[in-house]
């Protein structure tokens, strides 16, 4: 499988997701509202009929957009095709990594590891970047409270940076939440590597042609291979009969033979990968011979 291959859509209905109309509204609504947005935060004094007819516009293209969204599923497509349609696939894919850190957040509170439910056996590989994660925090707080102070005599600027502040304080927590809440999983054959809120493989163990553990502090970056580092390291090294796709940040297709990665015990997860590969497989069931008893 080729990186072009993967790019190829899968087969839709032919109806347009947006029509020229609903492009030309999009293009006046958005920019308004931020222009809005950034008047009514500044303290610019704003008329009514303006945010009237703001509001409005942006009640019309919520509509249009809500009625190209049911006409897609009218055709057949499923929500998650259908919000393809209509969202591009970047933002959608930013999108949802964000909502994953925050709600990697409430996991982590609530004690619930996320896709462990039938695992056969779950590896943590959050411990060793634990106290990196926490110093970030302290110093992104740290920040947090220092510009407060300085921009006191400024409320707009001081309101603006508050609340890019407390995100990226959220932001660095909800990242290492992920890490927590996301270990690795073996279940059912298949060996789900997961790296925060942006890594996320299924690897059939019959796929993978050795495993070995190996601790490496310094990755070089090539084709074909994939470091994911916890705490500046990689202990295990992977390889693949056949490459996986990796994807990038964004969506782009990324073939991978080698994979290395970090578990807080990799003993264990090199003794449970191995024991998948070297499994015995299940004895066929034999036919039933008409006219002879069958066997115990």
């Amino acid at each position: 499988m080729t990186p072009s291959q993967l790019r190829t859509p899968l087969p839709q209905p032919e109806t347009p997701a947006r029509g020229p109309a609903l492009r030309r509204l999009r293009a006046i609504t958005v920019p308004a509202q931020l222009v809005l947005a950034v008047g009514l935060i500044s303290g610019v004094p704003v008329p009514d009929t303006v945010l009237l007819g703001g509001k409005l516009l942006l009640l019309v293209l919520l509509g249009a957009e809500a009625y190209v969204w049911l006409r897609l599923r009218r055709l057949g497509l499923s929500r998650r095709q259908a919000l393809a349609r209509l969202v591009p696939e970047r933002v959608a894919r930013y999108v949802a990594h964000e909502a994953r850190i925050l709600a990697s957040l409430v996991r982590w509170a609530a004690r619930r590891p996320h896709g462990v439910g039938e695992a056969d056996a779950v590896f943590p590989h959050a411990r060793d970047q634990a106290a990196m994660m926490y110093g970030l925090t302290f110093v992104c707080v740290a920040e947090t409270v220092a510009l407060s102070f300085l921009l006191a005599d400024w409320p707009v600027v001081h309101a603006v940076f508050l609340v890019v502040d407390v995100y990226t304080v959220l932001f660095v927590l909800g990242m290492h939440a992920a890490a927590v809440t996301r270990p690795h999983v073996l279940a059912g054959g298949v060996l789900r590597v997961r790296q925060a809120a942006h890594i996320d493989i299924r690897i059939p163990v019959a796929r993978i042609v050795s495993i070995r553990r190996e601790t490496l502090f310094t990755h070089e970056k090539k084709d074909g291979e994939l470091n994911l580092a916890i705490g500046s390291q990689t202990s295990l090294t992977l390889e693949l009969a056949e490459p996986v796709n990796a994807p990038r940040f964004l969506g782009t297709p990324r073939l991978v033979r080698v994979m290395r990665l970090h578990a807080d015990d990799p003993k264990s997860l090199y003794d449970a990968v191995t024991r998948a590969r070297t499994a015995p497989a299940p004895a066929p069931t034999p036919t039933p011979v008409p006219g002879m008893p069958a066997t115990a």
